[in-house]
């Protein structure tokens, strides 16, 4: 079905949980004269004030930017993370994707390494915990180097790049059957590991970050790919492959 171009009224099933501790349900909401051209969390910005006028508890969902960079709108709309459109985040989400009359169920992310904080806000400071083993370089501090004292070959370069566009947003957690995390921690340590830069601490790097990531009990990756579909960043599995081999190295010599 076309999308609509003109104002629509919609019935919103929204998962509403008081605390990570509470149970949870599905509460259902209608809206009438929904704009095509709104965001996605426009959207929600108007059911909130719509709860509030009623003397209800609006919804709490994450948002920052609302441009796409943050990573923080997570949402799992209709059962797709962030939605039906590929590579777009939930805040670039527009409207017109979906048409008068349809019933839409939106719901956080499911994973127990992100517990529910409440409503369709998780937590997701395991990322941050993961990061915070590896997800940087040791340099001395001073001025600014001499952006081409370094020489980084244009394939490398891409490939780290490529992998840097990662914005940390957890959809490849939400979408993978398994709930593994393997996807992201595979794109940081790819960014920093092509990388000169990187090279020092590559193995230490690769090493903490997968121990981290398996101390926070997300799932293992079987090759469902589907991270890689639900990216809005359009992150490619080929990082978990070469997370895979650099992390064997590593081990090896370890040992």
């Amino acid at each position: 079905m076309s999308p609509s171009s003109s104002n629509m009224n919609l019935t919103l099933k929204v998962w509403r949980q008081k605390s990570s501790e509470a149970k949870g349900a599905l509460e259902t909401y209608h809206l009438k004269d929904i704009s095509p051209d709104m965001s996605f969390l426009e959207m929600l910005d108007i059911l909130n004030e719509q709860l509030q006028a009623d003397g209800v508890e609006p919804v709490a969902f994450d948002h920052d930017c609302r441009e796409g960079i943050c990573g923080t709108c997570s949402l799992v709309i209709n059962g797709q993370a962030h939605g039906p459109d590929e590579e777009t985040t939930a805040c670039q989400l527009h409207m017109r994707r979906f048409h008068d009359g349809q019933t839409i169920n939106v719901e956080p992310w499911r994973a127990n390494a992100f517990p529910v904080v409440r409503d369709l806000a998780v937590d997701r400071s395991a990322f941050d915990r993961i990061i915070s083993k590896g997800g940087f370089i040791s340099v001395s501090t001073g001025s600014a180097p001499e952006a081409n004292s370094i020489a980084v070959a244009k394939p490398t370069a891409e490939l780290a790049m490529d992998a840097a566009a990662c914005i940390g947003c957890g959809a490849c957690v939400a979408a993978c059957p398994n709930a593994s995390a393997m996807l992201f921690v595979a794109a940081k340590v790819s960014h920093l590991n092509l990388l000169p830069q990187g090279q020092p601490e590559k193995d230490a790097r690769v090493l903490a970050m997968v121990e981290q990531m398996d101390a926070e009990a997300f799932g293992n990756c079987t090759n469902h790919f589907e991270c890689e579909a639900a990216c809005p960043k359009g992150i490619s599995v080929e990082n978990i492959a070469r997370m895979n081999r650099q992390y064997l190295g590593a081990t090896l010599r370890k040992s």
